[in-house]
């Protein structure tokens, strides 16, 4: 089978940018094949599919909306399916199509076997385990994950199903388009989800630990479960209000400007699968201090950030070393940093590799 012959049904379960990045990357990744000549029905399993910004549908991409039955008959026939995450109703559901009518069913775990998520609720993840969710991975034809280590932890559960890596894509952004002026202050930028996981109260601690001078910290994205009331305390305990604030969510050219205008990205999760917020703040010029919980290693190889134990001395050391940097080296980092993107994310290269993917698991006849 020819790529461009190829009709591919791309599940997601949501694509609000409150979703994380999986809203982001598998939205990005539809386009990219359909440009490339792939039919790609898009669907999400909360019906956000509609609200993606600057997609339009196209001969090759088409946005499908309702419910998962509607949606697969409106798409017509298929020769694979690719799913993205695990534990859902609508994931089960699509493994249970997908057996039931024979069409090969690629898997993107999206980082929920990794250890920690799967320590979180853990006795409904081992009841789901038990009930559906093994059964379902092994009848896949493919898992893919986006870095080694998730690999690692794939094989660690010793399902026996082929693993394909593919790492994210990243868009590189026209810097001269969103850049103003800055604070006099400047500002270590948090992006992403308000969640235990992302490991703020340890980076709050290290913060007051450290207080760098002339340095405020951002803390960006949406509140989960209520964890942004946990930090706020956290935060008026240390008397670090006047350092540490909270922008909200942010997305499009508003989270795109935040970026532009900061000095240093801090992500110092516990457990990320890819961490799509690294690449975008690489993108930006910005150098990363992220956490070995996140897949990273390259950073100070490549001389653009730091790479650190996910505990408060790692973020503390990490930490005094970044603001004691100047701005110039700041920036030379920056510099760095996208130049990597450019060279190894870019979502023309993603989607080759992909479309390969697809191709095997296909003709393997899974």
């Amino acid at each position: 089978m020819g790529l461009t012959g190829m009709r591919v049904f791309l599940a997601g379960t949501s694509f609000k940018p409150a979703y994380g990045g999986p809203a982001l990357s598998v939205a990005r990744l539809g386009s990219t094949l359909a440009a490339a000549g792939v039919t790609v029905g898009l669907w999400s399993a909360d019906g956000s599919v509609s609200a993606i910004p600057g997609l339009t549908d196209t001969r090759h991409l088409i946005r499908l909306e309702g419910g998962l039955a509607a949606a697969l008959r409106a798409f017509g026939p298929l020769d694979l399916i690719h799913d993205n995450g695990l534990w859902l109703p609508h994931n089960h559901q699509l493994a249970v199509l997908a057996r039931r009518r024979g069409v090969p069913r690629l898997v993107s775990t999206r980082g929920m076997l990794e250890p920690w998520a799967l320590r979180h609720k853990r006795w409904k993840k081992r009841l789901a385990w038990a009930l559906y969710q093994r059964q379902d991975l092994l009848s896949a034809g493919c898992h893919h994950a986006t870095s080694a280590p998730e690999v690692e932890h794939l094989r660690h559960l010793g399902l026996g199903v082929r693993i394909g890596v593919v790492a994210n894509g990243v868009d590189l952004p026209d810097l001269s388009a969103c850049r103003h002026g800055r604070s006099t202050m400047r500002t270590a930028l948090f992006l992403g989800r308000l969640y235990p996981v992302k490991g703020l109260p340890m980076l709050i601690d290290a913060w007051h630990e450290v207080r760098p001078a002339g340095w405020q910290l951002v803390l960006a994205g949406p509140d989960e479960a209520g964890h942004r009331a946990e930090l706020e305390m956290q935060i008026a305990g240390y008397g670090l209000g006047d350092r540490i604030s909270f922008a909200g969510e942010l997305s499009g050219e508003v989270k795109s400007a935040a970026l532009a205008a900061a000095d240093l990205f801090v992500l110092p999760s516990y457990s990320e699968s890819f961490g799509m917020a690294i690449a975008e703040a690489l993108a930006h010029e910005l150098p990363v201090l992220t956490t070995t919980g996140a897949p990273w290693a390259e950073l100070p190889p490549h001389g653009c950030g730091w790479w650190v134990a996910p505990t408060v001395p790692g973020l503390v050391a990490a930490l005094k070393e970044a603001t004691a940097l100047g701005s110039v080296e700041l920036k030379r980092m920056g510099y760095r940093g996208r130049a990597w993107m450019a060279a190894e994310f870019s979502w023309d290269r993603v989607g080759q590799a992909m479309r390969s993917l697809y191709l095997e698991t296909v003709g393997s006849g899974s």
